[in-house]
């Protein structure tokens, strides 16, 4: 029932486009050539500090200013104020982004903050008519991505999704190559996100004691925010990436990266079935989500690359060994390479056209970019549509685990079944 409505929700914002565009319009300043873009961070952890450094670097150049730094841990957001006053900067300083979004003008925000706020402080600064960078995934919620989507296409305004990756023309030239057919038609695909964790330690565990108390500066209460109420939990609250009502887990934290590139690559939409297997195997220490999955999905026919394929990606934690990044045609392969691509022959391999990458997956130029676009002088390398649907495809991988069965995509009701 809730799912359902927020789709109508999702409807009726669909059908008010029109006054969304002029209220998002009369919000946004009018930007001379050398105006510099005001933005916020929101969210000042371990990916925060990420962005403020490619923050600071924009605005040593006059690319932006740093208007404000807003975390509900206060002594967070007073470390990156005391760094961008330290430079120079004049950044303000807020607990609660919904104060920040009401005291401060601003053209685009930044959200770094976990999976469950994402899709709220988006909303929030959209209908300011704020332009945004959100860290992906663009929603913890299925309902929410949908709606995020709606809202983004019934206005002019820019939503960047952090899969930085984007920012490396790889994905886009492998698919130019695609489209001029050179491999032939796509039937399959393979990638992987893996990493090794120590034994004694799995997947995003700190070591925070349990007995930790709550810092007096730490707005609790804020931080769960949409997600059920409880009693301090500093496990949750510093390993948050290992429960379902904050996190998706390596899904929607590490699979949401790899799997954009193949949708990128191959003109791909929501795919019409999903499994996710695997499970807690090794680290059965309270975590609500699995420390080994994989996915494979189907995609239907898109014209001019496939009559149809699947994508299986892997997401080992206790062994770093890859799995090639490739994508197969009827005719020859294209294996993604640190360099940019290669396309080689089905019979001995043999390489008969490379591409050397240019830009990168660096958080740095996804702002760029979304500079570019603001400023009317480039697309996204990650809109809403392409962000979302690639969580939405992480959001079926996680669900088809949780139930134990392949899931479909019902397209009449947007909804994994």
């Amino acid at each position: 029932m809730e799912i359902q409505n927020r789709l109508n929700r999702r409807k009726f914002l669909q059908a008010s486009a029109a006054g969304l565009t002029l209220a998002a319009a009369s919000r946004n300043r009018v930007l001379g050539a050398n105006d510099r873009l005001r933005t916020a961070l929101i969210g000042c952890g371990v990916i925060g500090q990420q962005h403020l450094a490619a923050l600071l670097r924009h605005q040593q150049e006059g690319a932006v200013e740093i208007a404000a730094v807003c975390d509900v841990y206060r002594r967070r957001a007073q470390a990156f104020q005391d760094r961008i006053w330290t430079v120079g900067g004049n950044a303000r300083r807020f607990q609660n982004h919904r104060e920040l979004l009401d005291s401060v003008e601003l053209d685009y925000v930044t959200i770094a903050t976990p999976e469950h706020w994402h899709a709220r402080q988006s909303l929030d600064a959209l209908e300011k008519g704020l332009h945004v960078y959100c860290e992906k995934p663009l929603a913890h919620g299925l309902a929410d991505n949908l709606e995020i989507q709606g809202r983004v296409r019934a206005t002019a305004l820019k939503l960047q999704v952090g899969v930085q990756g984007m920012s490396d023309d790889s994905y886009s030239s492998a698919r130019d190559a695609i489209l001029e057919g050179k491999i032939g038609a796509v039937v399959h695909a393979q990638t992987e996100y893996v990493r090794r964790y120590d034994p004694g330690s799995g997947p995003w565990r700190t070591g925070v004691d349990s007995g930790l108390e709550k810092p007096e500066d730490l707005d609790w209460e804020e931080w769960l925010g949409p997600a059920p109420s409880r009693p301090w939990d500093p496990h949750r609250y510093f390993e948050w990436r290992c429960y379902r009502d904050y996190s998706g887990g390596i899904a929607t934290d590490l699979f949401v990266h790899r799997i954009c590139r193949i949708m990128k690559a191959c003109n791909l939409g929501i795919p019409s079935r999903v499994a996710g297997l695997g499970g807690i195997v090794l680290w059965d220490d309270g975590r609500e989500l699995p420390d080994h999955i994989e996915m494979l999905a189907q995609f239907e026919a898109v014209e001019r690359v496939t009559p149809g394929m699947t994508l299986h990606v892997l997401g080992a934690m206790a062994n770093q060994t890859p799995n090639p990044h490739m994508i197969r045609g009827s005719e020859a392969t294209l294996v993604f390479t640190s360099e940019g691509w290669e396309i080689r022959e089905q019979r001995g391999g043999q390489v008969i056209e490379a591409h050397e990458k240019s830009g990168g997956e660096n958080i740095f130029l996804h702002h760029q970019n979304l500079h570019e676009a603001i400023r009317g002088q480039s697309d996204l390398h990650c809109p809403a549509e392409l962000g979302g649907d690639v969580t939405i495809v992480a959001i079926g991988a996680n669900q088809s685990w949780f139930d134990s069965k392949m899931v479909h995509w019902d397209r009449q009701r947007s909804r994994w079944a």
